[in-house]
């Protein structure tokens, strides 16, 4: 009788041991530490460019023996093209780009906010007669899919009744968008700065089209699997990140010199992005991130680019993480 309920008991314990695996699979199955960390910088996020400048991420992980691999992204675009391969676990982007890439398949959380920039605008040539958004039609117009900016040309076209359809879309990525602007192989770019800030400095560009609340935020996104594999990992990024982002606030000549030693531009043009288009004062994700990412997808939607079938709110609901703990603003 006593070998009948061990044997009982211990089918019950292995039922409840199964029952524990399927509701808390992240921690019954914990992975081990991976040997690296994969994470995206940019021009477009300063704060990555100080935490990459001072080793922090190298300092708070080498006691488990895990190095940091830093991957430069040139647009929201490629960090969503890393993260969607698994070639990086953290990727800088715009709000609305991660909300289409979620819309698309991308597995991917937003996790943190490093700025709320002015980081778009449409720019032309001083000598161009454009003036207006009206005055796009039939013009040649650089733009980087996927990213903020193609986002804002895009809204921008809707509020004055036109589409993509009434331009000739020239795909390059920012950089090449901002030569081919100055050039005069184009009529007018969809801007990112730094490069937006340069041209304006540098080469006398306008911006002729500027709306701030349709920039959407900077947001840290994390591959799904990495977050649920690693949470431990990802809050101890998040600390380091919102370390660096205080120390910015702090020590603004050191994020300076950071920015012109990845972007090699001068101190005006550093000081037109930094000091006059971006609020690195949040880093919690929440409701105004929302807001201004679900005005973007429904004006996408409405423009045709979004499908009608897709449940927006549902897929931003879906990308926001904002229970990871953190102790910022």
């Amino acid at each position: 009788m006593i070998k009948v309920a061990v044997i009982r008991m211990s089918r019950r314990v292995l039922l409840l041991a199964a029952a524990c695996v399927s509701v808390f699979p992240a921690v019954a199955l914990a992975a081990d530490n991976p040997k690296e960390i994969r994470i995206d910088w940019a021009t477009y996020n300063p704060v990555s460019l100080l935490l990459k400048d001072k080793g922090l991420l190298e300092k708070e992980f080498a006691k488990d023996g895990i190095t940091i691999r830093w991957v430069q992204t040139l647009g929201s675009n490629k960090a969503l093209e890393f993260l969607n391969a698994s070639s990086i676990d953290f990727g800088s982007t715009a709000g609305s780009a991660a909300l289409v890439a979620k819309i698309n398949g991308n597995p991917i959380k937003s996790i943190y906010v490093y700025s709320q920039p002015e980081w778009t605008a449409l720019v032309t040539r001083k000598d161009s007669g454009i003036a207006a958004i009206a005055d796009l039609k039939g013009k040649r117009v650089a733009v980087t899919r996927g990213t903020d900016p193609h986002i804002f040309l895009v809204r921008a076209l809707l509020s004055a009744g036109l589409s993509e359809k009434d331009i000739q879309p020239v795909l390059l990525q920012h950089p090449d968008g901002k030569t081919a602007l100055i050039r005069g192989d184009v009529d007018a770019w969809a801007g990112l700065d730094p490069m937006m800030a340069q041209a304006e400095v540098e080469d006398g560009a306008k911006l002729f089209y500027r709306n701030k609340s349709a920039n959407t935020w900077g947001i840290l996104n994390v591959r799904e699997e990495f977050l649920r594999d690693h949470p431990d990992l990802v809050r101890r990024v998040l600390a380091v990140y919102e370390e660096a982002r205080k120390y910015s606030l702090a020590h603004y000549d050191d994020l300076k010199a950071a920015m012109i030693a990845a972007t090699k531009l001068p101190d005006a043009v550093i000081d037109r992005q930094l000091k006059e288009r971006t609020d690195l004062t949040h880093s919690r994700i929440g409701a105004p991130q929302r807001e201004s990412i679900l005005a973007a997808g429904l004006a996408l939607q409405q423009a045709g680019v979004v499908p009608a079938t897709v449940d927006v709110k549902a897929t931003l609901d879906a990308l926001i993480e904002d229970r990871l703990p953190q102790t910022g603003n």
